[in-house]
């Protein structure tokens, strides 16, 4: 242990943990590519949606949920959304359902502020059945 360690770790912290000010921490800077994955794991939560396999050129791509995208600054986000949804599901309600659960995750998880989730939905499927989309 270094004598700078020593010193440290013998001096007495204050009540809130010694920590500088917030100001004075540095920054976070949260990658686009994992806000874009909150907002469609927090999509494909939410009851109605469905999962599809996807195909491209007789090529199975796999299964696939709601594919996000997001743009903006972290205060301001705009997430373009496209989801499948099972039929007969409520679309009004399962997409506002949907914006709720993505605006509060990335509030939660990333500390982002949602501006507007403009969601796309590009088809139906019955329930209980899987679909592939091509």
């Amino acid at each position: 242990m270094t004598a700078e360690a020593a010193r440290t770790a013998t001096e007495p912290r204050p009540p809130d943990g010694g920590l500088p000010e917030p100001a004075e921490r540095g920054t976070l800077d949260i990658d686009r590519t994992v806000l874009r994955k909150i907002a469609e794991h927090a999509a494909d939560e939410v009851a109605g949606g469905a999962r599809v396999r996807r195909r491209l050129a007789g090529v199975g791509l796999g299964e696939h949920g709601a594919s996000a995208h997001v743009a903006g600054p972290d205060r301001e986000l705009r997430i373009r959304l496209d989801v499948v949804l099972r039929y007969p599901a409520p679309v009004r309600e399962t997409v506002r359902r949907m914006r709720e659960r993505i605006t509060a995750e990335l509030e939660r998880i990333a500390g982002c502020r949602v501006r507007t989730v403009d969601v796309t939905v590009s088809a139906m499927v019955r329930a209980g059945k899987r679909q592939r989309v091509e």
